[in-house]
C-alpha cells in the first residue's frame, strides 16, 4: 500500500479500489494484478474477518468461469473440492404427483472432457481467491467499508469507516444487491419482487448422485438438487415467501418431511446438514453500470432469479469484461477512470445482463404456476427441445458461458 499521512491520517493512493471482498471483488483484483503486476489495487469489505469461512452455500461455476479461474492460477485448488455436473434433468409436476416425468435431459459436457459446470462451496471458491490475492501482495481490508466518496477530475477520494482516506483512479462497487455505493452514485434500478423466497440448505443422502443435477418445476417455484462432493447435494428451493418463512421456522422433523416430499427417496434417506436459510427473490437491474471513475460489478449491477443458476456467472462475466477494458486502456496510456473508457464496459455487459434478467423473469412466471393449459404447453415445449440435439447443444454452450464474443479470460486466455 503506497500513500502519505495527511492531518495524521493515512492516505492510500491506488489505481483501483474495490468495495466488496466476495468472489467478484477478489476475482477482479486478481485479474488486474495478474495482467498488470504494477497496478495498485485495494479491496475493502464491511464484513468481519473470517466470515467467509462460515459460508455453507454452494454455487454453480460454469465452464467459462472455470477457464478464467484456471488462467488466474486458482482453479486447481478449487477443482479438488468441486463436483462436476455430469447430467441435468428437468421435470414438471406437482408435489402430490406419484410420478415425475422427465421432459428434458442435458449431457454435462460443454466440450470433450470439460463439464459445462461444477458445484463449488462458496468458502472454497473465496478461500482460493484470497490465497491467490495474498500471493500477489494485494491488500484486503476487512471490517471496514467505504462510507462516502468524492469524485474529482482526475481521481476519486474514498473515505473508509475507520478514518482512512484512499485516492484512486477508479472505484468499483461489488458490494452486493443492496449496494450503498450504487445509491451514493445516484444510479437508479429497475426492481420488483416475486413474492417468493429461496430456501438454501445442504442435504446428505445414502446413495451417490453420480453428478446428476435436477430441477423440478413445482407450482410454487423451482426445486433444484445440485450435486456436491461425496453423497451430498445443495438444495435451492423456491417457495412463496410466507411458506418459506414457515418452513425455516419449523423444527427439523417438519422441515425434513417437507423436503422429502420434494426431494424423494431415489437417493435413500436424507438428512439436512448445517443451517438452513431463506432470502427474498426479485429482479434488480441497474439502469447504468458506470459513472465517471465509478463502476458497478456483480450483484450491485444485477440481481436475478436463481431459476437458471446464472447469478454467479453473470458476476464473473462482469469481472472479465471490466478487467479487460481497464487493462487495455492502461496499456494504451488512457485514463482508466474516464467515463468514455468505463462506458466500453457498460456497452459490453448491459445487453447480456438485461437479456438474462428478462429470460429468468419469463421462465419464473411461466413455470411457477399450476394452470393446466400453460402446463400442457410448456411440457410439450420441453419435450420438443429434448428431441432437438442442436438446440440442446446451444443451450449447453449458453449455460457454460462459451461464446466467441466473450472476454479473453472467459476463453481461458490472458488479457
Amino acid at each position: 500500500m503506497t500513500g502519505e499521512t495527511v492531518n495524521g491520517r493515512f492516505q492510500g493512493i491506488f489505481d483501483v479500489v474495490i468495495a466488496g471482498a466476495g468472489y467478484v471483488g477478489l476475482t477482479l483484483a486478481v485479474s488486474l494484478r495478474q495482467a498488470k503486476p504494477d497496478m495498485r489495487v485495494l479491496v475493502v469489505d464491511a464484513a468481519p474477518d473470517g466470515v467467509w469461512e462460515r459460508d455453507g452455500r454452494a454455487s454453480a461455476v460454469a465452464a467459462a468461469a472455470a477457464r478464467m479461474l484456471r488462467q488466474l492460477g486458482c482453479w486447481e485448488e478449487i477443482a479438488a473440492e468441486a463436483q462436476p455436473i455430469t447430467e441435468m434433468v428437468i421435470t414438471d409436476s406437482r408435489t402430490s404427483d406419484p410420478v415425475r416425468p422427465v421432459f428434458l435431459t442435458f449431457g454435462g459436457e460443454a466440450a470433450a472432457n470439460e463439464p459445462f459446470a461444477h458445484m463449488v462451496l462458496n468458502r472454497h471458491l473465496t478461500g482460493a481467491l484470497r490465497r491467490r490475492a495474498g500471493e500477489m501482495g494485494i491488500d484486503i481490508m476487512q471490517n471496514t467499508a467505504v462510507e462516502t466518496f468524492n469524485v474529482e477530475p482526475s481521481s476519486v477520494v474514498a473515505h473508509l469507516a475507520d478514518g482512512i482516506r484512499c485516492r484512486t483512479r477508479v472505484l468499483v462497487a461489488a458490494d452486493g444487491i443492496k449496494s450503498r455505493l450504487r445509491d451514493m452514485a445516484g444510479i437508479r434500478t429497475v426492481k420488483w419482487e416475486y413474492g417468493q423466497s429461496g430456501i438454501v440448505c445442504t442435504v446428505a443422502h445414502e446413495r451417490p448422485h453420480e453428478g446428476r443435477a435436477e430441477e423440478h418445476f413445482l407450482p410454487a417455484g423451482p426445486f433444484a438438487t445440485l450435486p456436491l462432493k461425496g453423497n451430498r447435494s445443495s438444495i435451492v428451493w423456491t417457495e412463496r415467501t410466507e411458506d418459506a418463512e414457515r418452513l425455516i421456522a419449523a423444527d427439523d422433523l417438519v422441515f425434513e418431511h417437507e423436503l422429502e416430499q420434494r426431494f424423494g427417496l431415489k437417493l435413500g434417506e436424507i438428512h439436512v446438514e448445517g443451517p438452513r436459510r431463506a432470502w427474498p427473490l426479485g429482479l434488480t437491474l441497474a439502469r447504468d453500470f458506470v459513472r465517471p471513475r465509478f463502476a458497478l460489478a456483480g450483484d450491485a449491477a444485477h440481481g436475478i432469479h436463481p431459476i437458471a443458476g446464472q447469478g454467479l456467472n453473470l458476476g464473473f462475466k462482469d469481472v472479465a469484461a471490466l478487467a479487460q477494458v481497464l487493462v487495455e486502456a492502461d496499456r494504451l496510456g488512457e485514463d482508466i477512470g474516464a467515463h468514455d473508457v468505463l462506458c466500453r464496459y457498460e456497452r459490453w455487459r448491459r445487453f447480456d445482463t438485461v437479456q438474462m434478467g428478462v429470460t429468468t423473469d419469463i421462465l419464473n412466471r411461466l413455470f411457477s404456476n399450476d394452470l393446466a393449459p400453460l402446463r400442457a404447453v410448456r411440457d410439450i415445449g420441453l419435450g420438443l427441445v429434448d428431441r432437438m440435439p442442436g438446440m440442446k447443444n446451444l443451450f449447453i454452450r449458453q449455460a457454460a458461458g462459451l461464446s466467441r464474443a466473450a472476454p479473453r479470460l472467459l476463453q481461458g486466455e490472458a488479457i
